[in-house]
């Protein structure tokens, strides 16, 4: 195994359905003061289609016999999927070279005594890898591999070589496991239903629920601890659940919380009591509010100490589900129902990966500065220079507790523009997502919701399945990428836009024709424009934690934007078969290049993303191993970051 780049814990985290009611339609939800407006028609960046090219699909290259995501086993699927994405993130982070298609990954494992021979499915430029079937070789001979075996092998190799016990690794691996079972969960429930997956047009719901395989550099992309496998049913995105929220009524002295605009909790818990039905069906009592939660936080939250004593001396009351179905997005905490016009993003402590989603309230707070923050001004610029692109706001938030702690009924509003008769818009995640066969054996027709749309594209416009890769890029670009980099460049305002967290909507060519950004937990504010933003609003960094040095700030963008992103996007591309990463990256290269010349206000991004030999990444397979929670503590040792090769910078126009 090839010695890796040491890694480090500097700085900063990635923060990671509908069924129909029974009940009538609820009244929809009031609009939020300034919510966001339908996007108008993008500006359009030009650029010459690439010239005819071998179409990508008919590449020569090996790919090693049928994928094993379509094995007729779903079991067996999804221990695949979960060794593939295990190696990925393993092979990132430790600096293993990958050898060219067709050729096997030898990986030297000896603290376990063995290695592992890995067919080369897919060599990629930016990481995303496609493997086959794993095979155990010892002296004795050579037998197929297991996830199980694989992750205890790695998990053991990467603590014994970092000088630490190999016992401590053992939970990561009960992580991998329990994402595998989730995963073969999913996989078999899609396969059951009786039709063909992706046969309606996508829409905000369906993207979100694409996720079946997970994160495709995490270690235990599906893991969920703790939830039993009928909670598991409901609150699941990938088993299209759907779930009532379940409610409490709290003695308004005991309720905190704020607003964008200035509304009271009081306001906005009246408009959700309203919503569910609680003031018609006489179940709220008098005087008092009504706070939504998870049903799974809520079972939990009624064995704490302190929502116990609550509950006893009569301030805070328990009054069971009620109200319309919401469906979970691909976060699960963040909730959706397509008559109301904000989304909830309730506080969940399950354990989903290496975190648990708890809503802190600084987190909140910090979610509806940033909403005033755009407000006065940054928001106003993005409508005039990007009208594609908008900010979803989370632009309110309330609990229950008399102090300053979480009680754990902690809730978020966001924007809802993906109402009924609203734009389409798509995670970006589930965009690309891969999907399995049917479970016959065969592959699905489109490998991914991408598939299809460049399939539209290529049709609409005459294009060969290169050419309309590249045109896709382009305006993914230009309603996506460059609003976030102007962004910055203008205000010294960063995101974390990786692909949980942008949606775009498709026009009926199949290209990009709007972009959105969520997440109130990803916003930076360089150091060096703090002034001209306390200028702008004064106060804006009281309290919350949104001022970091401009180094943090350009790595994270160059991770976030960058590497997740971008070069992620770029890796879809090549691993589904449908362009050459080597013509995309050319392309990405030139068109940053451009805005280099033009917006020195992100030319410290730029030329880390351009021109540095290496890129620091998140490490979620090291940070899985050590046990970080991503969402506790400081936000410059709350993951692992490694060095990667920089593609871009190796890229010629």
């Amino acid at each position: 195994m090839t010695a890796g780049p040491r890694p480090v814990r500097p700085q900063a985290t990635e923060p990671a359905p509908e069924r129909t009611a029974a009940a009538p339609e609820p009244p929809p939800l009031p609009a939020p003061l300034n919510a966001s407006h339908p996007p108008l028609a993008p500006q359009q960046h030009t650029a010459p289609d690439p010239p005819e090219a071998p179409d990508p699909l008919d590449d020569p290259r090996p790919l090693d016999g049928p994928d094993p995501l379509d094995d007729p086993d779903p079991a067996r699927a999804g221990d695949s999927a979960a060794c593939e994405s295990l190696l990925r993130a393993y092979v990132r982070e430790t600096g293993t070279e990958v050898p060219v298609a067709g050729a096997p990954l030898e990986l030297a494992l000896p603290a376990s005594g063995f290695g592992l021979s890995v067919p080369v499915r897919h060599r990629s430029r930016t990481g995303w890898h496609r493997f086959g079937t794993p095979t155990v070789v010892t002296p004795a001979g050579a037998a197929p591999a297991d996830v199980a075996l694989v992750a205890a092998a790695a998990v053991r190799e990467t603590t014994v070589t970092r000088g630490v016990p190999p016992h401590l690794g053992t939970d990561a691996v009960a992580r991998v496991l329990n994402s595998a079972q989730r995963t073969t969960a999913h996989l078999a429930a899609r396969r059951a239903e009786p039709d063909p997956p992706g046969a309606a047009e996508p829409g905000f719901v369906e993207s979100e629920q694409a996720l079946l395989l997970g994160h495709p550099f995490h270690p235990a992309p599906k893991s969920r601890e703790e939830a039993s496998e009928a909670e598991l049913r409901d609150c699941s995105p990938e088993l299209r659940g759907s779930f009532a929220l379940h409610w409490f009524a709290a003695d308004p002295s005991i309720v905190v919380g704020e607003s964008a605009d200035g509304r009271e909790a009081a306001e906005l818990l009246g408009e959700l009591g309203r919503f569910a039905g609680l003031d018609g069906d006489g179940l709220l009592p008098q005087g008092m509010l009504a706070l939504p939660a998870h049903p799974w936080q809520a079972r939990d939250i009624l064995q704490r100490p302190a929502v116990q004593g609550l509950l006893a001396d009569g301030t805070l009351r328990s009054l069971g589900a009620h109200g319309p179905r919401w469906s979970p997005t691909s976060s699960l905490r963040t909730v959706h129902h397509r008559a109301s016009e904000t989304m909830l993003k309730l506080s969940l402590g399950m354990r989903i990966t290496n975190s648990r989603r708890n809503n802190l309230r600084g987190e909140m707070r910090l979610g509806v500065g940033a909403a005033r923050l755009l407000a006065a001004g940054p928001a106003d610029w993005l409508r005039r220079e990007h009208p594609e692109f908008t900010v979803l706001r989370d632009h309110g938030w309330f609990s229950a507790g008399p102090g300053r702690e979480e009680t754990g009924l902690e809730t978020s509003l966001r924007d809802n523009p993906f109402t009924s008769g609203g734009p389409a818009g798509l995670c970006v995640a589930g965009l690309l997502a891969e999907r399995t066969g049917p479970g016959d054996g065969s592959p699905p027709r489109h490998r991914a919701l991408l598939c299809r749309a460049v399939e539209h594209t290529a049709a609409r416009h005459g294009l060969s399945t290169g050419q309309a890769s590249a045109r896709w890029l382009d305006r993914y670009l230009d309603v996506l990428a460059v609003p976030l980099l102007r962004l910055q460049a203008r205000y010294g305002l960063a995101l974390e836009p990786h692909h949980q967290n942008t949606l775009v909507a498709l026009g009926r060519d199949g290209l990009p024709e709007a972009g959105w950004y969520r997440d109130s937990q990803g916003y930076y504010l360089a150091a060096s424009r703090a002034e001209e933003l306390e200028a702008l609003l004064p106060g804006v960094a009281d309290g919350v934690e949104l001022v970091f040095d401009d180094a943090l700030v350009d790595e994270r963008v160059v991770y976030y934007l960058g590497i997740n992103n971008l070069l992620g996007l770029i890796g879809a591309f090549g691993a589904l078969r449908l362009a050459h990463e080597e013509d995309l990256l050319r392309r990405l290269r030139a068109r940053l290049e451009q805005l280099r010349a033009t917006e020195p206000g992100v030319r410290g991004v730029l030329d880390l993303m351009l021109d540095a030999p290496t890129l620091r990444c998140k490490g979620n397979y090291l940070t899985c191993v050590d046990g970080l929670d991503e969402l506790v503590g400081d936000v410059h040792t709350q993951s692992v970051y490694v060095d990667l090769p920089n593609p871009l910078a190796e890229a010629t126009r």
